[in-house]
């Protein structure tokens, strides 16, 4: 029985590492953990969905849908999440030629 590597089952069926749904997927995963970063971290904080809606003025359902999908948030709305949750977020930013960190 021949075994598979997961990047080989990745290439296979979600495409090449340079391909558009390659791509997608990755940032997909990325987003889906940021979601999941911001509601364990609200857990830890002992702050319900509520609480921290009102520290950050939107309704509870706004941050149920941004621990459980963050495709469609501003990165304004991200840092006003984690600063309520008293969070240091560093955003780094990687070109062909150099790295550039945004902290």
């Amino acid at each position: 029985m021949k075994k598979y590597s997961l990047e080989e089952i990745k290439d296979k069926y979600i495409g090449k590492p340079e391909s558009l749904s390659r791509k997608t997927y990755e940032l997909e995963l990325k987003l889906e953990l940021i979601g999941e970063a911001i509601k364990k971290i609200r857990k830890e904080r002992d702050l319900t969905q509520s609480e921290l809606g009102d520290m950050i003025g939107v309704k509870k359902a706004q941050i149920s849908k941004l621990e459980n999908s963050t495709k469609n948030v501003s990165i304004g709305t991200l840092m006003r999440v984690f600063d309520a949750l008293k969070t240091d977020v560093k955003l780094q930013i990687e070109l062909e030629d150099h790295e550039l960190e945004v902290i």
